[in-house]
Formats: C-alpha cells, structure tokens, sequence
C-alpha cells in the first residue's frame, strides 16, 4: 500500500504567504478576507486533486470538489503546550493497512472551543508536528477515522501553537483504499463538535 503521511499539509503551511501573523492580522482587521483566503486555497486544492498525477481521486471526471464546513474564523484557536514528560516519548503509530511508523510524543496543545476546554497529544515526525484527531462528527458528518492538522516543528512559538481547524484535512485512505493513513490516538477524541474543515466523502 501506498502511505499517506501529511498529504497536502505543504499548502497550506509552507507557503510564505499564509504566515500566521498575516492570518491574524486578517481576522483582527476583515474576517472576511481570511474567510477569502481561505476559500482560495480550498479552490486551489481542488484544482491538484483534479489535475495531478498523484491525487488520490479515481474518477477525476466525475469529481466536483471536496466537502468542507463553512469557514468560521472561531475554529482558529491558540493552544498553550504542555511538553510530555514521561519516558515514553517514542511511539509506534498505526496505520489503517497495519504497518506502524514511528512517532515522538512531544506534548499537549490545550486550548478551548466552543466554551468547552480540550486537549490533543501533539506528535512529531522528522520537521512535522501532527495532530490527528477525532471529534463529535466523527462517523456522522466527517470521515469516522479522524481528521488531520500538520505543521512544521517552526510554527511552535515558545509554549504556544495556533491550530487552524478550518483546514483540518482528510487523510488520502478516505478517496483511495490503496492508501494507508495513521489512525489517531484514542486519546485525541474530542469531545465537542469540530464542524471545521474538510467534512466526509460524500
């Protein structure tokens, strides 16, 4: 099988022009243009899943775009890390084919959304920070094994880390069963309604 690690987490992280202060700033002064930021780098995603090589869409004839929530600026919330002190940092992910990666423990965002505290296990491989996770949607309006948000290790300031849901993703195992994705950690189940980002294959 093919593995699926941070699929398109590039686009929306590695581009100089979505630093996080240029996101903040744009919510601060217009909510509506990060709302039109946004909605262009869905447009553009859904361009390189219908015209690439490597898009994990079969039938790219028949495909009319992704399904995602409507964008709502609440769902970009700061999280304070803790770091993750015991001893067993290292940890050997499951994948949905079977196969185990290995990951670091690396500590906890802890923020609050929708008035109701959370906190996610934050995971690194090599440069890239992953929060896979499960939410109140899970099954019903989005993908039932889980959503995914990526980041260089760069984008943690100090004991902080903002986590944009709205560009929370689905892994590639959801549009091709030839490849193998990361299950989340039982730990990293929500207990609130994440209703940001991609919603499922429908």
């Amino acid at each position: 099988m093919i593995v699926a690690i941070l699929a398109y987490f590039f686009i929306e992280n590695f581009s100089s022009a979505n630093s996080e202060a240029d996101k903040d700033d744009l919510i601060a002064a217009n909510p509506q243009q990060y709302i039109a930021k946004i909605t262009k780098e869905r447009e553009s995603k859904d361009d390189q899943f219908r015209t690439t090589k490597d898009s994990p869409i079969q039938d790219k004839d028949t495909f009319h775009g992704l399904h995602y929530f409507e964008i709502d600026p609440a769902y970009r919330v700061k999280a304070f890390i803790t770091p993750y002190e015991k001893e067993d940092k290292t940890v050997e992910l499951p994948y949905t084919d079977g196969s185990t990666t290995t990951y670091e423990r690396i500590g906890y965002a802890n923020f609050t959304i929708n008035g109701v505290a959370q906190k996610l296990l934050l995971l690194k491989n090599e440069s890239v920070i992953s929060v896979l996770f499960k939410d109140a949607t899970s099954g019903k309006e989005t993908y039932g094994g889980g959503r995914y948000l990526d980041y260089p290790a760069s984008k943690m300031k100090g004991d902080s880390l903002v986590l944009d849901f709205n560009t929370a993703y689905n892994p590639y195992c959801v549009y091709a069963p030839t490849y193998a994705c990361p299950v989340p950690p039982a730990e990293n189940t929500l207990s609130v309604a994440i209703r940001a980002g991609e919603q499922g294959n429908h």
